[in-house]
């Protein structure tokens, strides 16, 4: 399964007040697992940045200038999404933007039903606790230290780590069974109950003969003191 987690800044609140994306950051995963692949880029919101906007991403007029218009990008992220899943922190804010820039590009829009909302299923499953992506850092240690201001590709990764935990931790589908019906899996709404991977407490013994480790040694010192294996990390 192909999911794209993703953010976006704006100029502020409401697109049918002017105001516009300036920013999009996306990360792939695939099986729940990151691939590697990212989508980001900063548009020019052809408008000036409200103060209040700038304080939230520091994305002035300056920097913003010579950006592309959502307009000349709008293709490149709907293929960089394809069919995949969104999975968005407060979707409604995000679709309702996108999907402004899109039709005001004369593009395909994206339909609300393919966004998971990663704050409707915080709140579902700590009801009255805070849903924030920094509250929910904190919850799960998930390191936010970089997230000084906003950014949209900074913020994907950082939901992405998130998402994960909320659908049941790094190895979501591993759940193991508990009580009576050893068949059922462990209900992942419970993160105390989810499994999740943990150090050896006795390293497995070598696999490599005492032979083979002096034939490796012997080789290793034809090669001089420039030998890689000789290097301190």
């Amino acid at each position: 399964m192909r999911e794209i987690v993703l953010d976006t800044e704006t100029t502020g609140f409401e697109p049918s007040e002017g105001h516009r994306i300036v920013e999009i950051g996306a990360v792939e995963l695939f099986n729940h697992l990151p691939t590697g692949k990212t989508y980001h880029q900063y548009i020019n919101p052809e408008r000036p940045m409200p103060k209040e906007a700038f304080e939230v991403h520091g994305l002035g007029d300056d920097f913003l200038k010579d950006k592309p218009l959502f307009r000349s990008i709008g293709q490149a992220f709907l293929d960089f999404v394809g069919e995949a899943q969104l999975v968005i922190h407060n979707a409604a804010f995000d679709m309702k933007f996108l999907n402004f820039e899109l039709q005001r590009a004369q593009l395909p829009t994206l339909p609300n039903g393919r966004a998971t909302d990663t704050l409707l299923i915080a709140r579902r499953k700590f009801p009255g606790s805070p849903a924030s992506l920094d509250a929910l850092c904190r919850r799960f240690g998930v390191d936010n230290s970089a997230r000084e201001k906003h950014g949209a590709l900074l913020d994907s990764e950082i939901l992405a780590e998130v998402y994960l935990e909320l659908v049941g931790g790094r190895q979501p589908d591993f759940g193991l069974a508990t009580g009576s019906d050893k068949n059922k899996q462990t209900d992942v709404a419970d993160p105390q109950a989810t499994w999740r991977p943990r150090p050896r407490p006795v390293p497995l013994p070598p696999r490599i003969s005492e032979t083979e480790a002096a034939a490796h040694a012997a080789f290793v010192a034809k090669m001089g003191e420039g030998a890689i294996w000789l290097r301190r990390g």
